[in-house]
């Protein structure tokens, strides 16, 4: 439902885009993040047909973005980071323009249904300008998904929202992912872990990484780690040591309150080392897996351009 190809984007010398490539099929949820000026919003502007690239190719719903602009804008809703509403006009008339704009049939049964989707049936006759900005936030995603687009592109949905509205609105994402292609910016991390099923990584216009949250940590785990934690009164240098001789551990480095240890390959090391540490008297606390966080992984891939990036064959949802 979406593909891009070499898609480049100069404005003068700056390159916003850097001949980037990707896909996105039906019932996929696609995160793209990045640092501020990765690329993202200038990303998303193009595949909504709102500005178009200097170079390369992109289809959204089969149409081009370009030959093809207003066709394929009625296939595709768009929630844009500064959301464009009507202050003045109540929130069913707001969406009832737009739903007009669109040529929706059967408008007010449909208005109906988008403003119980997003929980702001209660709110129909308010105005625009009195909602806070939560509140204006759920209209936004209400007016991008008024026609039923079989696209989805989402700049930030859950920006602005309270804790209790972040989680009711990636819900709805989710829901609306498992019929439609839906591709979701965010710089919260956590959120594209929970909601996303492959994730986009860019920096500085170039993509360095697309897969899922967990093939992601494999690329970058460098072997099996595990987190060892060690009561009693033994100093920490002579647990080091103590764990270091472990037949099958690469290396041990202290963490918080305990040690990461690197494991050798196709090594397991669990039981000599619960061995080793319950032979000194000592009391084994914690002896668990331990996995880089996407965080971590943002942090090292957005740092280091030239790392060859991870890709998969394209996962999606079971």
């Amino acid at each position: 439902m979406i593909d891009v190809s070499q898609l480049t984007k100069r404005y003068g010398r700056f390159v916003a885009l850097d001949s980037i490539s990707f896909s996105a099929q039906p019932g996929e949820i696609l995160g793209f993040l990045g640092p501020n000026g990765a690329g993202k919003t200038t990303t998303m502007r193009i595949l909504t047909g709102f500005m178009p690239p200097t170079n390369g190719h992109a289809t959204v719903a089969g149409f081009d973005v370009v030959e093809q602009s207003l066709e394929m804008r009625r296939h595709v809703g768009y929630l844009p980071e500064t959301v464009p509403l009507y202050r003045d006009m109540t929130v069913r008339g707001y969406l009832d323009f737009m739903a007009e704009i669109h040529g929706v049939k059967n408008r007010r049964q449909r208005v109906a249904e988008v403003l119980e989707l997003v929980g702001m049936a209660d709110r129909a006759r308010s105005l625009v300008r009195s909602l806070s900005k939560g509140m204006r936030q759920r209209v936004g995603l209400a007016q991008a998904i008024v026609h039923d687009p079989e696209v989805l592109i989402l700049d930030e949905p859950t920006i602005g929202l309270d804790p209790h509205q972040v989680q009711d609105v990636r819900a709805l994402v989710r829901e609306l992912g498992r019929t439609r292609t839906v591709l979701l910016s965010t710089h919260i991390l956590p959120e594209a872990e929970q909601v996303c099923d492959r994730i986009i990584i860019i920096d500085r216009g170039r993509i360095v990484a697309i897969d899922t949250p967990e093939h992601l940590r494999d690329h970058l785990q460098r072997g099996v780690q595990v987190f060892l934690r060690v009561g009693g009164r033994a100093d920490r240098r002579e647990i080091a040591r103590l764990v270091g001789a472990v037949q099958g551990v690469r290396s041990v480095e202290p963490h918080a309150d305990g040690f990461i240890i690197q494991v050798k390959p196709n090594s397991e090391i669990r039981p000599a080392l619960a061995s080793a540490i319950v032979s000194q008297g000592l009391e084994l606390l914690e002896l668990r897996p331990w996995a880089v966080t996407l965080e971590e992984i943002f942090l090292e891939l957005t740092t280091r351009l030239d790392q060859p990036a991870p890709r998969s064959g394209g996962a999606r949802r079971a």
